[in-house]
């Protein structure tokens, strides 16, 4: 009986969704993400990544420029500035991040190192502020940025406050690849080091997303004490060693945090 009524749930759930809409979100993301996306897709490419038939992909796009998320220029299509615009006034909403941006710019001058913070998207975690040192990377990070949350240090952070059934739902169906040699691929050893930083109260990730790049980070959380983003810094190897980063580090870190909490309070 309750596997039926999960099913039926499911179903239910299933029932209430819009595909169109789903494919139309889909067709977005592909043209934001795509190497060539300054310069746009052409249909097929379109048609082929999203795995629809090209009549399908012709209604979509052309509806996305009817709206004007999209412009077509000859064959390729290309994303327009109303897009920028909607991220734009989302951001507008996000006062924390706003009243966060000269704590987290304090915290990269005093330590001489990049500051960002990030929320939970799926198997992602997304950045919704940053304060970048002038030191180099290879990794483009940027505000909307996306990376796995299984080998980064804000990723093992938030995924730290799932309860046992939704961490157990991330390990289970979540990809989980290698981005170094370095990086745990091991989902029990995953979810071994989610309880660590449960435990410890942050997370230290060394190589795990690029050669030569450590971060420490901690929670930051609502009035309720649930986990609503992670905050972080980042350096490169030769600058920290793990040990350092955790005496150097992690106090700045967390004082940086509690103020952002402080405002959360107050919301």
């Amino acid at each position: 009986m309750e596997i039926e009524s999960v099913s039926n749930t499911v179903s239910d759930h299933n029932r209430d969704l819009v595909g169109a809409l789903q494919k139309g979100l889909s067709v977005l993301e592909i043209l934001s993400r795509a190497p060539n996306s300054p310069s746009g897709m052409t249909l097929t490419e379109v048609a082929v990544e999203a795995g629809l038939p090209r009549a399908g992909a012709r209604r979509l796009l052309l509806t996305l420029v009817a709206s004007g998320y999209a412009r077509q220029e000859e064959r390729r299509f290309v994303l327009s500035t109303k897009l920028l615009s909607l991220t734009r006034s989302w951001m507008g909403e996000a006062s924390v991040w706003r009243y966060a941006e000269p704590i987290m710019l304090a915290l990269s001058a005093r330590l001489g190192e990049s500051c960002s913070a990030a929320v939970l998207e799926g198997d992602h975690i997304v950045y919704v502020a940053r304060a970048a040192s002038r030191r180099i990377l290879s990794v483009a990070l940027y505000v909307g940025a996306r990376l796995p949350a299984h080998c980064t240090s804000m990723g093992r952070v938030l995924l730290s406050d799932l309860d046992s059934t939704e961490l157990a739902r991330f390990l289970a169906h979540a990809s989980i690849g290698a981005k170094t040699a370095k990086t745990v691929t091991d989902r029990a050893i995953l979810a071994a080091k989610m309880a660590e930083t449960r435990e410890r109260g942050y997370a230290i990730v060394d190589e795990e997303l690029e050669l030569g790049l450590r971060s420490i980070a901690v929670p930051v959380r609502d009035r309720s004490g649930k986990v609503v983003a992670a905050l972080n810094v980042s350096t490169q190897t030769a600058r920290f060693t793990c040990a350092e980063m955790e005496q150097t580090i992690l106090a700045p870190l967390l004082e940086a945090a509690g103020e952002i909490e402080d405002f959360l309070t107050l919301q």
